[in-house]
């Protein structure tokens, strides 16, 4: 089951570029993990989307997908100190949001779930956000979150990014995905984005 509307649009997104996807699979550290503490790691995580590519190779061949849909949108300088700092945000521990991330008990738990239902230790590690603000390479080159997932790549994909994809394959021949049948019931309907000062927003 999809959530939310941001795992809906990745959910179609890696389905047009071929994948086939598995959503809100649980994953947590045995009691037996080093370091495994019962306050924090008792609670098992989710891993939103994992799209499996059986023509792709490489760590392209699987997308592990967490999708944040924060309206404020993604900055990962800000995260990266939030994390680093412990700090609480949203009425969570910064590091929560991103455990498999920041604590290698869960980034273990997380490798070994992945390759519980593909077969493989190599994959794409994704950030799906509603849009980035700042500096990706920040995010995406951390030694510390890359040492975590054993090297693996580290993306940061954005709403933008997924419907200019989307739009350029809506033609008139239905769509077979929810966003392309919206994105071509919009463009049927003439619409064209107004202002934000026009619809009362700032």
């Amino acid at each position: 089951m999809k959530e939310d509307i941001l795992e809906q649009l990745v959910d179609d997104y890696l389905q047009d570029k071929g994948y086939f996807t598995r959503h809100n699979i649980k994953f947590q550290p045995g009691e037996k993990a080093d370091g495994y503490v019962s306050k924090d790691d008792r609670v098992a995580s989710d891993i939103d989307i994992i799209g499996f590519n059986p023509k792709s190779e490489g760590a392209n061949r699987v997308w592990v997908v967490s999708c944040k849909s924060w309206q404020s949108g993604f900055n990962p300088t800000s995260w990266i100190s939030y994390i680093n700092n412990d700090k609480t945000i949203y009425g969570r521990r910064a590091w929560k949001f991103f455990r498999e991330l920041d604590k290698e008990k869960w980034a273990n738990a997380f490798i070994a779930r992945i390759e519980e239902l593909t077969g493989t230790r190599s994959f794409t590690y994704v950030t799906a956000v509603t849009k980035l603000i700042g500096d990706k390479s920040k995010w995406v080159e951390n030694e510390k979150f890359r040492k975590n997932l054993d090297g693996n790549p580290i993306e940061i994909l954005t709403v933008k990014q997924i419907l200019d994809r989307m739009s350029k394959k809506t033609v008139k021949t239905i769509e077979s995905s929810d966003v392309g049948r919206l994105l071509q019931v919009i463009r049927a309907s003439g619409w064209k984005n107004s202002k934000d000062s026009d619809l009362g927003l700032r």
